[in-house]
């Protein structure tokens, strides 16, 4: 959407001139009468649930098999590391931004590299986005109705409770939860209407991570398991590369910079997102910290891609189905409340890619409906067809979602169109690309060596 006069922003104590620029569901004149009247500007904690659903997703149930890979120190040190990184190149973008009078990360982009770098951050948000949801959607359905995993089964929550039926197959649970879930809750056309569903997806993450501590603590004790490794086992050169492997999975799980403008725009005060930022990346540390020590001190080298399918076997301990269940149905629930603030961006950004000068897209229902509808069938589709979240996390993080969250916020400081950065900010820009682009590039020559090895070994 494009407006050309001055949007005031509530508490900031400035006008913020925009000219042609893409302001992601923003209050306009035209917007007034549509419900957008009563709105005063979005809360710190309302901020900072939503940012904080938007980076705890998907990427959480990957995290301990990162640390089967790395060890639990090395590992540990990446999600700060990773933390850093992340907070650093979110503050450059809104410095950049606040500089060139900008509104989304799209503008920043335009206003450092044309309408071309525009378009080009446009796409990868949309490659990432979709990626994410079909691997909300594949986690969802592994959860409730099952998934095979290096020839084993591992019972889905549905076919445990009433045995296998039509009804509780992979397709038509995915469609019920497309239609009865994921519909109404994509309706919404404000980012911080989403903020009571995001703060309870907060809470259910929070729970599985501590019905999963608990469980492994008291195995612990008892003597069942033991301290797993603290480093990374390589004995020959073929094990240093599939190190690399792991990147893309940890920059995908702090990927949220698409959102941040938009939650920034909806504040009352634009001077509390540096704060909401460090109060969620400290958040989400937290958790992810918690889920990859106690997920590999739990299950060790068993540790699944999808630490979740790891919840279908007897743990050990009194009720142990219960509380298999109970972290099982809590995380998949947790899903379903993360994926409409991810499809929030999505829909924003293709919109403005396919109509860049069309009206607002929440004042025009048949444009909202049409892509929306369009965007749920190919996700729902896609997740029938994709079989493994650590295929989709690779793909996704290896490709749109290093350039998402620290290519481009780079790029943007090195091109200091403002000259606004500093030496510090420059040295650090070139690190997060040259750590960016060689990570990745190992971590694809990996998976192919990998894919190309496994498709011509001998079978049994």
């Amino acid at each position: 959407m494009t407006i050309g006069s001055f949007l005031e922003k509530k508490g900031s104590g400035k006008n913020i001139q925009i000219q042609e620029e893409n302001a992601p569901l923003l209050p306009t004149k035209q917007e007034v009468g549509e419900g957008f009247s009563e709105f005063n500007g979005a809360s710190f904690g309302g901020a900072v649930f939503n940012l904080s659903t938007t980076i705890v997703g998907a990427g959480i149930m990957s995290l301990p098999a990162t640390m089967k890979v790395l060890g639990l120190v090395p590992g540990i040190l990446m999600i700060v590391f990773m933390a850093f990184l992340t907070e650093s190149s979110i503050e450059m973008l809104m410095r950049f931004s606040r500089a060139g009078k900008t509104v989304s990360y799209g503008g920043v982009m335009g206003d450092a590299f044309g309408r071309i770098g525009k378009m080009l951050l446009q796409i990868c948000v949309v490659v990432n986005n979709v990626g994410v949801m079909v691997v909300y959607l594949i986690i969802i359905g592994d959860v409730l109705s099952g998934t095979n995993s290096e020839g084993i089964h591992h019972s889905g929550v549905l076919e445990g409770w009433f045995g296998e039926h039509w009804w509780n197959g992979r397709f038509i649970v995915l469609l019920l939860t497309t239609l009865f879930v994921f519909s109404p809750l994509a309706c919404f056309k404000r980012v911080d209407s989403l903020k009571y569903t995001s703060a309870l997806s907060v809470a259910l993450a929070v729970v599985f991570v501590i019905v999963t501590a608990g469980i492994a603590v008291t195995k612990l004790v008892n003597g069942s398991i033991s301290m797993p490794k603290l480093f990374p086992d390589i004995p020959d050169l073929a094990s240093v590369w599939s190190l690399f492997t792991v990147v893309p999975i940890l920059v995908t799980a702090y990927i949220c910079h698409y959102n941040v403008h938009t939650i920034d725009n909806e504040l009352e005060d634009s001077s509390q997102i540096k704060p909401i930022v460090q109060a969620s990346l400290l958040l989400c540390s937290i958790v992810y910290i918690a889920t990859s020590f106690f997920g590999f001190l739990l299950f060790g080298e068993s540790t699944l891609h999808d630490v979740l399918a790891n919840f279908d076997a007897n743990l050990g301990i009194p009720y142990s189905s219960l509380f298999n269940d109970i972290v099982r149905v809590s995380y998949a629930f947790h899903l379903m409340l993360v994926f409409p603030i991810i499809f929030h961006a999505l829909r924003l950004n293709l919109d403005n890619l396919l109509f860049p000068t069309a009206r607002a897209l929440s004042s025009d229902n048949l444009r909202f409906s049409s892509i929306t509808v369009a965007l749920l069938s190919v996700i729902f589709l896609a997740a029938n067809f994709i079989p493994s979240i650590w295929d989709a996390f690779q793909f996704t993080g290896a490709t749109a979602a290093v350039c998402i969250g620290f290519i481009f916020p780079a790029a943007i400081t090195l091109r200091d169109s403002h000259g606004i950065a500093t030496r510090w900010d420059k040295i650090l820009s070139v690190f997060m690309i040259v750590l960016a682009v060689l990570s990745n590039a190992v971590a694809i020559y990996s998976d192919a060596v990998s894919l190309f090895n496994n498709n011509t070994s001998p079978q049994a």
